[in-house]
Protein backbone atom coordinates (compact mmCIF):
# COMPACT_ATOMS: atom_id res chain seq x y z
CA UNK A 1 0.00 0.00 0.00
CA UNK A 2 0.81 3.73 -0.92
CA UNK A 3 2.03 5.29 2.32
CA UNK A 4 -0.83 7.24 3.85
CA UNK A 5 -0.55 11.35 4.02
CA UNK A 6 -2.71 13.61 6.07
CA UNK A 7 -2.52 17.30 5.08
CA UNK A 8 -1.81 20.10 7.77
CA UNK A 9 -2.09 23.62 7.25
CA UNK A 10 -0.29 24.30 3.90
CA UNK A 11 2.51 27.07 3.21
CA UNK A 12 5.60 27.91 1.65
CA UNK A 13 8.01 26.67 4.31
CA UNK A 14 5.48 23.76 5.16
CA UNK A 15 7.41 21.07 6.78
CA UNK A 16 6.95 17.30 6.30
CA UNK A 17 7.42 15.00 8.78
CA UNK A 18 7.97 11.07 8.27
CA UNK A 19 6.80 9.50 11.33
CA UNK A 20 7.17 5.67 12.02
CA UNK A 21 9.69 4.72 9.40
CA UNK A 22 12.43 2.07 9.61
CA UNK A 23 15.66 5.07 9.29
CA UNK A 24 18.13 3.27 6.82
CA UNK A 25 21.61 5.60 6.86
CA UNK A 26 24.46 3.85 4.60
CA UNK A 27 26.80 6.94 5.22
CA UNK A 28 26.51 6.08 9.58
CA UNK A 29 25.49 2.36 9.38
CA UNK A 30 22.15 3.96 10.89
CA UNK A 31 19.32 1.37 10.86
CA UNK A 32 16.97 1.94 13.90
CA UNK A 33 12.83 2.76 13.86
CA UNK A 34 12.28 6.48 13.76
CA UNK A 35 11.15 9.57 12.11
CA UNK A 36 12.44 12.46 9.98
CA UNK A 37 11.17 15.89 9.56
CA UNK A 38 12.05 17.67 6.06
CA UNK A 39 11.64 21.67 5.74
CA UNK A 40 12.99 24.08 3.07
CA UNK A 41 13.75 20.97 1.06
CA UNK A 42 16.69 19.54 4.02
CA UNK A 43 16.58 17.51 6.72
CA UNK A 44 15.63 19.77 9.24
CA UNK A 45 15.48 16.68 12.57
CA UNK A 46 15.70 12.79 12.38
CA UNK A 47 15.55 10.09 15.09
CA UNK A 48 13.44 7.94 17.23
CA UNK A 49 11.97 11.44 19.11
CA UNK A 50 10.14 11.61 16.03
CA UNK A 51 8.69 8.24 15.75
CA UNK A 52 5.29 8.94 16.76
CA UNK A 53 5.24 12.89 17.11
CA UNK A 54 5.15 15.27 14.58
CA UNK A 55 5.61 19.15 15.04
CA UNK A 56 2.51 21.26 14.69
CA UNK A 57 1.15 22.16 11.23
CA UNK A 58 3.34 19.60 9.39
CA UNK A 59 2.02 17.36 6.87
CA UNK A 60 2.76 13.43 8.32
CA UNK A 61 3.96 10.88 6.13
CA UNK A 62 2.74 7.71 7.86
CA UNK A 63 5.54 5.22 6.98
CA UNK A 64 4.29 2.44 8.51
CA UNK A 65 7.39 0.77 9.22
CA UNK A 66 8.88 0.93 5.59
CA UNK A 67 12.10 1.64 5.11
CA UNK A 68 13.22 5.39 4.70
CA UNK A 69 16.71 6.14 3.38
CA UNK A 70 18.24 8.28 0.86
CA UNK A 71 17.65 8.46 -2.67
CA UNK A 72 20.06 6.64 -4.97
CA UNK A 73 22.64 7.75 -7.16
CA UNK A 74 22.96 6.74 -10.54
CA UNK A 75 26.22 7.43 -11.90
CA UNK A 76 25.91 5.91 -15.39
CA UNK A 77 22.52 6.87 -17.22
CA UNK A 78 22.74 7.47 -21.23
CA UNK A 79 19.94 9.11 -22.79
CA UNK A 80 19.18 10.87 -26.71
CA UNK A 81 18.95 14.31 -25.76
CA UNK A 82 20.44 16.04 -27.64
CA UNK A 83 20.10 14.55 -31.07
CA UNK A 84 18.02 10.71 -30.39
CA UNK A 85 15.33 11.96 -27.74
CA UNK A 86 13.19 8.97 -29.92
CA UNK A 87 15.12 6.83 -27.77
CA UNK A 88 15.09 8.83 -24.22
CA UNK A 89 14.99 12.50 -23.16
CA UNK A 90 16.00 13.82 -19.55
CA UNK A 91 12.52 14.35 -19.15
CA UNK A 92 11.36 10.86 -19.31
CA UNK A 93 14.97 9.40 -18.18
CA UNK A 94 13.91 11.73 -14.93
CA UNK A 95 10.43 10.26 -14.65
CA UNK A 96 11.63 6.58 -15.26
CA UNK A 97 14.29 7.72 -11.98
CA UNK A 98 11.96 9.33 -9.89
CA UNK A 99 9.22 5.59 -10.35
CA UNK A 100 12.87 3.75 -9.17
CA UNK A 101 13.88 5.49 -6.05
CA UNK A 102 16.66 7.53 -8.04
CA UNK A 103 16.96 11.15 -7.31
CA UNK A 104 20.38 12.02 -8.74
CA UNK A 105 21.10 10.85 -12.80
CA UNK A 106 24.91 11.32 -14.03
CA UNK A 107 24.16 11.74 -17.62
CA UNK A 108 26.99 10.53 -20.33
CA UNK A 109 28.18 12.59 -23.32
CA UNK A 110 27.08 9.84 -25.93
CA UNK A 111 24.84 11.78 -27.94
CA UNK A 112 24.57 13.72 -31.04
CA UNK A 113 26.55 15.66 -30.67
CA UNK A 114 28.69 14.00 -27.94
CA UNK A 115 29.32 16.50 -24.88
CA UNK A 116 32.61 17.73 -24.87
CA UNK A 117 31.75 21.73 -25.42
CA UNK A 118 31.41 24.22 -22.55
CA UNK A 119 28.19 25.33 -24.26
CA UNK A 120 26.76 21.74 -24.24
CA UNK A 121 27.62 21.01 -20.65
CA UNK A 122 25.56 24.39 -20.26
CA UNK A 123 22.42 23.17 -22.96
CA UNK A 124 22.14 19.82 -20.76
CA UNK A 125 21.71 22.26 -17.13
CA UNK A 126 19.05 24.30 -18.80
CA UNK A 127 17.69 21.09 -20.16
CA UNK A 128 17.25 19.09 -16.73
CA UNK A 129 16.36 22.31 -15.00
CA UNK A 130 13.24 23.05 -17.40
CA UNK A 131 12.23 19.39 -17.62
CA UNK A 132 13.47 16.77 -14.76
CA UNK A 133 12.00 15.80 -11.94
CA UNK A 134 15.35 14.41 -10.47
CA UNK A 135 18.56 16.05 -10.11
CA UNK A 136 20.86 15.70 -13.02
CA UNK A 137 24.68 15.54 -13.05
CA UNK A 138 26.69 15.71 -16.81
CA UNK A 139 29.68 13.79 -16.84
CA UNK A 140 31.50 15.47 -20.34
CA UNK A 141 33.39 13.81 -22.57
CA UNK A 142 37.58 13.45 -21.87
CA UNK A 143 38.55 13.37 -25.59
CA UNK A 144 36.74 15.24 -28.39
CA UNK A 145 34.20 13.33 -30.00
CA UNK A 146 35.20 10.30 -28.08
CA UNK A 147 37.62 9.20 -30.09
CA UNK A 148 40.12 8.75 -28.14
CA UNK A 149 42.29 10.71 -29.80
CA UNK A 150 42.44 14.48 -28.82
CA UNK A 151 42.04 15.56 -25.30
CA UNK A 152 38.79 17.98 -23.95
CA UNK A 153 39.40 21.07 -22.09
CA UNK A 154 38.79 19.17 -19.07
CA UNK A 155 38.92 22.42 -16.22
CA UNK A 156 36.84 24.63 -18.71
CA UNK A 157 34.03 21.84 -18.63
CA UNK A 158 34.44 21.10 -15.19
CA UNK A 159 34.18 24.91 -14.13
CA UNK A 160 30.63 24.79 -16.36
CA UNK A 161 29.18 22.51 -14.26
CA UNK A 162 31.18 18.71 -15.69
CA UNK A 163 31.08 16.59 -12.71
CA UNK A 164 33.59 14.09 -14.02
CA UNK A 165 34.97 13.04 -17.53
CA UNK A 166 34.50 9.56 -19.34
CA UNK A 167 34.97 8.47 -22.91
CA UNK A 168 31.71 6.87 -22.11
CA UNK A 169 30.95 2.85 -23.97
CA UNK A 170 34.63 3.45 -25.76
CA UNK A 171 37.79 3.01 -24.23
CA UNK A 172 40.95 5.05 -24.32
CA UNK A 173 43.53 2.87 -26.48
CA UNK A 174 46.07 5.45 -26.62
CA UNK A 175 48.08 4.86 -23.47
CA UNK A 176 49.61 8.53 -24.41
CA UNK A 177 45.96 9.24 -24.44
CA UNK A 178 44.97 8.31 -21.45
CA UNK A 179 48.40 9.00 -19.55
CA UNK A 180 47.70 12.81 -20.68
CA UNK A 181 44.30 12.77 -19.25
CA UNK A 182 45.02 11.63 -15.64
CA UNK A 183 47.64 13.95 -15.58
CA UNK A 184 45.46 17.32 -16.62
CA UNK A 185 42.97 15.64 -14.03
CA UNK A 186 45.16 15.84 -11.63
CA UNK A 187 45.48 19.47 -11.79
CA UNK A 188 41.59 20.45 -10.64
CA UNK A 189 40.91 17.10 -8.87
CA UNK A 190 38.54 15.80 -11.56
CA UNK A 191 37.56 12.30 -11.25
CA UNK A 192 38.09 10.20 -14.90
CA UNK A 193 35.06 7.29 -15.35
CA UNK A 194 36.95 4.51 -17.95
CA UNK A 195 35.08 1.78 -19.64
CA UNK A 196 37.89 -0.68 -19.45
CA UNK A 197 37.57 -3.31 -23.13
CA UNK A 198 40.44 -3.44 -25.31
CA UNK A 199 38.30 -2.52 -28.77
CA UNK A 200 40.33 -4.10 -30.86
CA UNK A 201 40.33 -7.71 -28.92
CA UNK A 202 36.27 -7.24 -29.08
CA UNK A 203 35.94 -6.14 -32.74
CA UNK A 204 33.41 -8.19 -33.48
CA UNK A 205 32.40 -10.55 -30.73
CA UNK A 206 29.01 -9.73 -29.19
CA UNK A 207 29.21 -12.75 -25.88
CA UNK A 208 31.40 -13.76 -23.17
CA UNK A 209 33.89 -16.00 -24.92
CA UNK A 210 33.66 -19.99 -23.66
CA UNK A 211 30.62 -22.90 -23.36
CA UNK A 212 27.75 -20.75 -24.21
CA UNK A 213 28.81 -18.82 -26.73
CA UNK A 214 30.07 -22.30 -28.67
CA UNK A 215 26.68 -23.58 -28.13
CA UNK A 216 24.73 -20.38 -29.53
CA UNK A 217 27.11 -20.10 -32.12
CA UNK A 218 28.20 -16.94 -31.35
CA UNK A 219 31.46 -15.39 -31.42
CA UNK A 220 32.68 -14.57 -28.08
CA UNK A 221 35.34 -12.51 -26.11
CA UNK A 222 37.95 -13.29 -23.50
CA UNK A 223 37.87 -11.53 -20.04
CA UNK A 224 41.62 -10.30 -20.70
CA UNK A 225 39.47 -8.06 -22.27
CA UNK A 226 38.68 -5.88 -20.11
CA UNK A 227 41.50 -6.89 -17.47
CA UNK A 228 44.50 -5.81 -19.91
CA UNK A 229 42.92 -2.31 -20.30
CA UNK A 230 42.62 -2.35 -16.45
CA UNK A 231 46.07 -3.18 -15.66
CA UNK A 232 47.18 -0.56 -17.80
CA UNK A 233 45.21 2.29 -16.35
CA UNK A 234 46.07 1.46 -13.11
CA UNK A 235 50.34 1.74 -14.00
CA UNK A 236 48.99 4.94 -15.40
CA UNK A 237 47.34 6.11 -12.14
CA UNK A 238 50.66 4.98 -10.25
CA UNK A 239 52.44 7.38 -12.43
CA UNK A 240 50.28 10.40 -12.68
CA UNK A 241 48.24 10.01 -9.36
CA UNK A 242 45.09 11.15 -11.43
CA UNK A 243 41.79 10.01 -9.70
CA UNK A 244 40.18 7.14 -11.43
CA UNK A 245 37.12 4.88 -11.51
CA UNK A 246 36.80 1.70 -13.51
CA UNK A 247 32.69 2.14 -14.61
CA UNK A 248 31.76 -1.81 -14.85
CA UNK A 249 34.44 -4.34 -13.69
CA UNK A 250 32.43 -7.51 -14.69
CA UNK A 251 34.63 -10.59 -14.05
CA UNK A 252 36.82 -11.78 -11.03
CA UNK A 253 40.16 -10.80 -12.58
CA UNK A 254 39.46 -7.65 -13.01
CA UNK A 255 38.09 -6.85 -9.14
CA UNK A 256 41.82 -8.63 -8.32
CA UNK A 257 43.74 -5.52 -10.21
CA UNK A 258 41.27 -3.03 -8.24
CA UNK A 259 42.00 -5.16 -4.96
CA UNK A 260 45.71 -4.72 -5.89
CA UNK A 261 45.51 -1.12 -6.43
CA UNK A 262 43.65 0.01 -3.54
CA UNK A 263 45.95 -2.26 -1.34
CA UNK A 264 48.68 -0.43 -2.75
CA UNK A 265 46.98 3.06 -1.90
CA UNK A 266 46.41 4.25 -5.36
CA UNK A 267 42.95 6.64 -5.97
CA UNK A 268 41.26 3.80 -7.97
CA UNK A 269 37.95 3.21 -7.48
CA UNK A 270 35.37 1.20 -9.48
CA UNK A 271 32.10 0.39 -10.03
CA UNK A 272 29.23 -2.67 -11.54
CA UNK A 273 26.25 -2.59 -12.91
CA UNK A 274 23.07 -3.82 -11.97
CA UNK A 275 22.97 -6.47 -14.27
CA UNK A 276 26.10 -8.30 -14.06
CA UNK A 277 25.53 -8.81 -10.56
CA UNK A 278 21.69 -10.06 -10.91
CA UNK A 279 22.23 -11.31 -14.45
CA UNK A 280 24.72 -14.36 -16.12
CA UNK A 281 25.36 -15.56 -19.80
CA UNK A 282 23.14 -18.59 -19.39
CA UNK A 283 20.15 -15.56 -19.44
CA UNK A 284 21.14 -14.90 -22.87
CA UNK A 285 18.93 -18.40 -23.81
CA UNK A 286 17.17 -18.19 -27.29
CA UNK A 287 19.20 -15.15 -28.52
CA UNK A 288 17.10 -12.80 -26.10
CA UNK A 289 18.75 -9.06 -27.55
CA UNK A 290 17.45 -7.51 -24.25
CA UNK A 291 20.91 -9.20 -22.98
CA UNK A 292 23.26 -7.81 -25.19
CA UNK A 293 24.98 -5.57 -23.27
CA UNK A 294 28.62 -3.50 -23.27
CA UNK A 295 30.51 -5.45 -21.51
CA UNK A 296 28.77 -8.67 -21.99
CA UNK A 297 27.45 -10.81 -19.25
CA UNK A 298 29.59 -13.45 -17.81
CA UNK A 299 29.31 -16.62 -16.09
CA UNK A 300 27.70 -17.58 -12.96
CA UNK A 301 31.24 -17.34 -11.25
CA UNK A 302 31.81 -14.39 -12.33
CA UNK A 303 28.57 -12.95 -11.19
CA UNK A 304 29.00 -14.53 -7.76
CA UNK A 305 32.35 -12.78 -7.40
CA UNK A 306 31.17 -9.40 -8.25
CA UNK A 307 28.66 -10.29 -5.49
CA UNK A 308 31.33 -11.26 -3.48
CA UNK A 309 33.80 -7.68 -4.06
CA UNK A 310 30.43 -5.80 -3.30
CA UNK A 311 30.05 -7.21 -0.16
CA UNK A 312 33.52 -6.37 0.85
CA UNK A 313 33.58 -3.37 -0.18
CA UNK A 314 35.95 -3.73 -3.06
CA UNK A 315 33.43 -2.42 -5.65
CA UNK A 316 32.32 0.83 -4.86
CA UNK A 317 29.50 1.98 -6.80
CA UNK A 318 26.45 0.10 -8.37
CA UNK A 319 25.14 1.34 -11.37
CA UNK A 320 21.97 0.74 -13.66
CA UNK A 321 23.51 1.92 -16.98
CA UNK A 322 20.64 2.83 -18.48
CA UNK A 323 21.29 2.55 -21.55
CA UNK A 324 17.92 3.08 -23.85
CA UNK A 325 17.61 1.39 -27.43
CA UNK A 326 14.50 1.99 -29.84
CA UNK A 327 12.68 -1.08 -30.98
CA UNK A 328 14.60 -1.21 -34.84
CA UNK A 329 18.08 -1.89 -32.74
CA UNK A 330 16.85 -4.84 -30.79
CA UNK A 331 14.65 -6.46 -33.42
CA UNK A 332 17.95 -7.82 -35.03
CA UNK A 333 19.86 -11.38 -35.00
CA UNK A 334 21.64 -11.77 -31.47
CA UNK A 335 24.94 -10.47 -33.56
CA UNK A 336 23.46 -7.70 -35.68
CA UNK A 337 21.44 -5.71 -32.63
CA UNK A 338 22.72 -2.51 -30.36
CA UNK A 339 23.95 -3.21 -26.98
CA UNK A 340 22.39 -2.15 -23.91
CA UNK A 341 19.71 -2.64 -21.38
CA UNK A 342 17.20 0.03 -20.14
CA UNK A 343 17.35 -0.19 -15.56
CA UNK A 344 16.70 3.43 -13.78
CA UNK A 345 13.25 1.65 -12.80
CA UNK A 346 14.42 -1.68 -12.10
CA UNK A 347 18.32 -0.76 -10.55
CA UNK A 348 16.34 -0.60 -6.57
CA UNK A 349 14.12 -3.65 -7.37
CA UNK A 350 17.05 -5.87 -9.07
CA UNK A 351 19.60 -4.76 -6.36
CA UNK A 352 17.04 -6.31 -3.25
CA UNK A 353 17.22 -10.02 -5.27
CA UNK A 354 20.47 -9.97 -3.69
CA UNK A 355 19.25 -8.97 -0.03
CA UNK A 356 16.21 -11.34 -0.20
CA UNK A 357 18.41 -14.02 -1.42
CA UNK A 358 20.96 -13.89 1.73
CA UNK A 359 23.58 -13.28 -1.00
CA UNK A 360 24.52 -9.26 0.45
CA UNK A 361 23.30 -7.25 3.94
CA UNK A 362 21.05 -4.14 2.89
CA UNK A 363 23.23 -1.54 3.91
CA UNK A 364 26.65 -2.37 2.17
CA UNK A 365 24.05 -3.32 -0.70
CA UNK A 366 22.27 0.40 -0.26
CA UNK A 367 25.77 2.16 0.44
CA UNK A 368 27.24 1.59 -3.34
CA UNK A 369 23.79 3.03 -4.43
CA UNK A 370 23.31 6.50 -1.98
CA UNK A 371 26.52 7.32 0.13
CA UNK A 372 29.80 5.58 -2.04
CA UNK A 373 28.62 7.45 -4.92
CA UNK A 374 28.14 10.70 -3.75
CA UNK A 375 31.35 10.85 -2.12
CA UNK A 376 32.93 9.81 -5.10
CA UNK A 377 31.15 12.76 -6.63
CA UNK A 378 31.49 15.43 -4.37
CA UNK A 379 27.46 15.77 -3.87
CA UNK A 380 25.75 16.48 -0.59
CA UNK A 381 23.57 14.11 -0.87
CA UNK A 382 23.16 10.33 0.15
CA UNK A 383 23.14 10.69 3.93
CA UNK A 384 20.62 10.87 6.53
CA UNK A 385 21.50 13.86 8.60
CA UNK A 386 20.70 17.36 9.53
CA UNK A 387 20.95 19.73 6.82
CA UNK A 388 21.49 17.32 4.16
CA UNK A 389 19.56 17.56 1.04
CA UNK A 390 15.63 15.75 1.56
CA UNK A 391 16.27 13.76 -1.24
CA UNK A 392 14.73 10.16 0.17
CA UNK A 393 12.86 6.71 -0.87
CA UNK A 394 10.43 5.53 1.14
CA UNK A 395 10.49 1.66 0.42
CA UNK A 396 8.65 -1.50 0.90
CA UNK A 397 10.89 -3.78 1.35
CA UNK A 398 8.52 -6.78 0.64
CA UNK A 399 5.73 -5.76 -2.05
CA UNK A 400 5.73 -8.09 -5.05
CA UNK A 401 5.74 -6.62 -8.48
CA UNK A 402 5.83 -7.78 -12.22
CA UNK A 403 7.82 -5.89 -14.62
CA UNK A 404 5.39 -5.57 -17.21
CA UNK A 405 6.78 -2.64 -20.34
CA UNK A 406 3.41 -1.32 -20.69
CA UNK A 407 3.91 0.33 -17.18
CA UNK A 408 7.65 1.30 -18.19
CA UNK A 409 7.85 5.35 -17.65
CA UNK A 410 11.15 5.42 -20.18
CA UNK A 411 10.87 5.89 -23.82
CA UNK A 412 12.26 2.55 -25.25
CA UNK A 413 11.57 -0.59 -23.40
CA UNK A 414 14.43 -3.02 -23.61
CA UNK A 415 14.47 -4.26 -19.98
CA UNK A 416 16.32 -7.64 -19.28
CA UNK A 417 14.31 -8.03 -16.39
CA UNK A 418 10.94 -7.15 -18.61
CA UNK A 419 7.69 -9.90 -17.07
CA UNK A 420 10.11 -10.97 -14.10
CA UNK A 421 8.62 -10.83 -10.70
CA UNK A 422 10.48 -8.29 -8.32
CA UNK A 423 10.46 -8.23 -4.46
CA UNK A 424 10.30 -4.56 -2.84
CA UNK A 425 8.91 -1.04 -4.13
CA UNK A 426 9.23 2.29 -3.99
CA UNK A 427 6.01 3.95 -2.61
CA UNK A 428 7.42 7.79 -2.25
CA UNK A 429 10.28 9.81 -4.02
CA UNK A 430 11.32 13.25 -2.26
CA UNK A 431 13.24 15.39 -4.44
CA UNK A 432 14.59 18.69 -2.60
CA UNK A 433 11.84 18.33 0.22
CA UNK A 434 9.40 17.96 -2.71
CA UNK A 435 7.33 14.23 -3.69
CA UNK A 436 8.00 13.65 -7.31
CA UNK A 437 6.45 9.96 -7.64
CA UNK A 438 3.85 8.29 -5.64
CA UNK A 439 3.27 4.58 -5.85
CA UNK A 440 -0.52 4.11 -6.59
CA UNK A 441 -3.40 6.71 -5.25
CA UNK A 442 -1.42 8.42 -2.77
CA UNK A 443 -2.23 12.12 -2.36
CA UNK A 444 -0.04 14.48 -4.09
CA UNK A 445 1.80 17.23 -2.01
Amino acid sequence: MAPAMRKGESGPDEATAFLNARLIDPASGKDEPGGLLVRDGVIADLGGQLRRNAPERARVIDCKGHVLCPGLIDMQVFTGEPGQEHRETLKTASNAAAAGGVTTIVVMPDTEPVIDQVALVDFIQRRARDNAVVHVHVMAAMTRGLKGLEMTEIGLLQRAGAIAFTNGKASVSNARVMRNVLLYAKDFGALIVHHTEDPHLTEGTVMNSGEVATRLGLPGVNKAAETIVLERDVRLVEITGGRYHASQLSCAESLAVVRAAKARKLPVTCGVSINHLTLNENDIGPYRTFFRLKPPLRSEEDRAAMVRGLAAGDIDVIVSSHDPQDADTKRHPFAEAADGAIGLETLLAAALRLHHNGEIGLLPLLRAMTANPAKLLGLPSGRLEKGAPADLILVDLGQPWVVDKAEIRARSKNSPFDESKMQGRVLLTMVAGKPVYQYGGAERA
